[in-house]
């Protein structure tokens, strides 16, 4: 490609990302809260069913109010919670108040509800909930305390978790980026035009891959916006590394930067495209799910990785030959430099592990699996109150609630069947083990009725979600067409999607990875292997993962989508670096045999993939600057997986066991080997 058209296609690719960003907007798909339950799950129909009867197009604010003395509530105090309530009733614009205001057996919590419209969500719901807020607390006399809790109220905290936080993701993510590449090239300059490229993708990528997944019917929220964000930076930053690492090796090579940037691009560029479209199609996966949250993340994810290898490779090159050799400086590459794989740190480890493969490969499997162990003792699953790393109002509410009401009371399931098989119904209800009370809510409407059900677990406990399949086995036996619905429906679906997603997609990421590396090595052995020991070490991040997020950061449990996307970031982008190690493997292999063309290949490759690794797992570890727990397991999760993939499993396992088997890991693709296999 002559340096002129190359320029005229990165200008091209630059200004039609301009022109899509300014088309399509940034929307407010980072103010969304997730949605991790399908719409053809029960708890999802109730929703629907409920909107249908009367009321059903509001949902309830609860306010609850108690004396910062820890004191009982007066008379006067009373009061106060009845104009607490009227101004909340004022400022939602909404109908009737709910049932009175109901003190707590103790006297010690008042608590009262105000309906609000359930079609509100992102911004306007987070701007209803503060005026709520605002409202309850505008004259309450001194010693009393409002919190504001409910639904609606978890809703806007989540929404309002994230204002502001993709920005402070973004910053971080540049900030340790730009940190790391300083720290590998040791040139004031040569970092800025990675990380000016990988930026402006970014950016790109954020909008294009939100209207893709709009487009589509998905529902991108300000989770799979941040996760996308670490993917773009951290995967880009990745082929940048790669590519520039190629180009510094070819400037020893040539007098022409020109031609070293065109041979750097010919020669990596394969493995950036066959990493790139290995990671995307492992995303796609993700369409296989359930959750609409987690789909919506596989097509945001997948265009914005797209993204990201369009402007690496189109871009950056010309941007890299602007400058010429002298943006290497003070370490400027010079002709007749020794070649990465003749020398260095990488090639003496690569040269021990070959000399003693089978020990190496013992050893180094057995620690995988003793790190395996960690996740059969790790608790999966988060209650609603759970999710936040951060403070939020609707939790202390939710406590103070549980606290001095019995469970359930002011958030109960509910249950909508056929009016005229009511009776059966209610003794169903009542006969189900684990329901304290069921009474009838609201009036009937197109021949349905609806029960306000309070349980007697927890909410969101494994007791809760036994009690929620009870009884939907009593109802439905009374009345085929009755759904459950409520909070602990809601969470119960949720789990189940997990562990639905989790059964079918983790074999769909297996199969995707399987087929790319046997079209790229064309070996029969080879991919096997390779997929092999990344799913074990993926599983070994977990347990190590899994067991310091809960036994060294105190969370309560894993979230149920962790391992999942813990899984999927693992097995995608640690075949990653395969493809970068196994690529030059095979380029070397044809004149220095199986054995010394491991050792090559790690010696060349050794320093770029641990350069991206140490980068790509910093990246991950970013997403803690997050709200939701989850995303911060992940990012413990992925970067500990990404560390001991790049200093264990490439660095060690993989030139260990290519040496041990020998020629036959290649078959049949490489049939001619050299003397040095004997």
């Amino acid at each position: 490609m002559s340096r002129r058209f190359s320029w005229v296609i990165a200008l091209l690719v630059v200004l039609v990302s301009g022109a899509l960003m300014g088309l399509l907007g940034g929307g407010d798909s980072s103010s969304q809260s997730p949605v991790a339950v399908p719409a053809d799950s029960e708890s999802a129909r109730a929703d629907a069913a409920r909107a249908a009867l009367p009321g059903g197009d509001q949902v309830p604010a609860i306010l609850v109010v108690t004396r910062t003395d820890s004191a009982p509530l007066g008379p006067a105090d009373l009061a106060a919670v009845d104009g607490a309530r009227d101004r909340m009733l004022a400022a939602a614009q909404s109908g009737p108040a709910g049932p009175p205001v109901q003190v707590s057996d103790d006297r010690q919590a008042a608590v009262a509800t105000v309906p609000m419209s359930s079609d509100l969500s992102g911004f306007d719901l987070t701007d209803t909930v503060t005026e709520l807020r605002g409202a309850a607390t505008d004259g309450l006399p001194e010693g009393l305390q409002a919190q504001v809790t409910g639904g609606p109220a978890f809703g806007a905290d989540i929404a309002n978790s994230f204002s502001g936080a993709n920005f402070t993701l973004l910053a971080v993510t540049a900030a340790v980026v730009a940190l790391l590449l300083i720290i590998t090239y040791r040139s004031p300059v040569l970092w800025l035009v990675p990380l000016l490229v990988i930026g402006f993708a970014d950016r790109v990528a954020a909008v294009i891959g939100s209207a893709v997944a709009e487009a589509l019917g998905m529902s991108p929220d300000g989770s799979t916006s941040g996760i996308t964000s670490v993917l773009v930076f951290g995967a880009g930053t990745n082929y940048a590394l790669l590519l520039i690492s190629r180009y510094r090796e070819e400037l020893g090579r040539t007098d022409s930067h020109s031609d070293a940037i065109d041979t750097a691009v010919r020669r990596a560029g394969p493995a950036i495209i066959a990493s790139n479209a290995t990671v995307v199609l492992a995303l796609l996966t993700l369409l296989f799910a359930s959750s609409p949250s987690t789909r919506s993340l596989g097509v945001q994810a997948a265009a914005g990785l797209v993204v990201a290898a369009v402007f690496v490779l189109l871009v950056l090159p010309p941007a890299l030959a602007v400058f010429g050799r002298k943006l290497f400086w003070p370490f400027i590459p010079a002709v007749g430099d020794q070649p990465l794989t003749d020398s260095g740190v990488w090639h003496r480890i690569a040269a021990a592990v070959a000399r003693r493969p089978a020990r190496v490969a013992i050893v180094s499997i057995g620690g995988l699996a003793l790190l395996c162990t960690g996740i059969l003792g790790t608790p999966v699953g988060l209650s609603q109150t759970e999710q936040f790393r951060v403070e939020a109002e609707s939790v202390r509410g939710f406590d103070t609630l549980a606290a001095h009401f019995p469970s359930g009371l002011t958030d109960p399931t509910r249950v909508i069947a056929t009016s005229d098989r009511s009776a059966e119904v209610q003794r169903a209800i009542t006969a189900t083990p684990g329901v304290v009370s069921a009474f009838p809510a609201g009036a009937e409407a197109d021949g349905r009725s609806q029960w306000s059900v309070v349980l007697e677990a927890e909410p969101a406990s494994d007791e809760a979600f036994d009690t929620i399949d009870a009884l939907r086995e009593s109802v439905h036996q009374a009345d085929p067409e009755a759904l459950v619905g409520g909070s602990d429906a809601t969470a119960r679906d949720a789990a189940a999607a997990a562990g639905h997603d989790r059964a079918v997609v983790i074999p769909a990421i297996l199969v995707v990875v399987l087929i790319v590396l046997y079209v790229l090595l064309r070996s029969a052995l080879a991919p096997l292997v390779l997929v092999g020991v990344t799913v074990l070490s993926s599983v070994a991040a977990l347990g190590l993962g899994g067991w310091a997020s809960v036994h060294l950061f105190g969370f309560p449990a894993l979230d149920n989508t962790a391992p999942l996307f813990a899984f999927l970031f693992l097995v995608a982008l640690g075949v990653d670096y395969t493809i970068f190690l196994v690529t030059r493997a095979r380029e070397e292999t044809p004149g220095h045999g199986t054995r010394d063309g491991i050792v090559r290949a790690v010696s060349a490759t050794g320093a770029v993939i641990s350069s991206a690794g140490i980068v790509l797992a910093a990246v991950f570890c970013v997403l803690g600057v997050l709200p939701l727990i989850v995303l911060t397991q992940v990012g413990i999760i992925v970067g500990l997986g990404i560390l001991l993939d790049t200093f264990l499993v490439r660095t060690v396992i993989i030139p260990a066991l290519f040496t041990l088997i020998g020629p036959k890991i290649w078959w049949p693709a490489l049939r001619q080997e050299t003397r040095s296999d004997a």
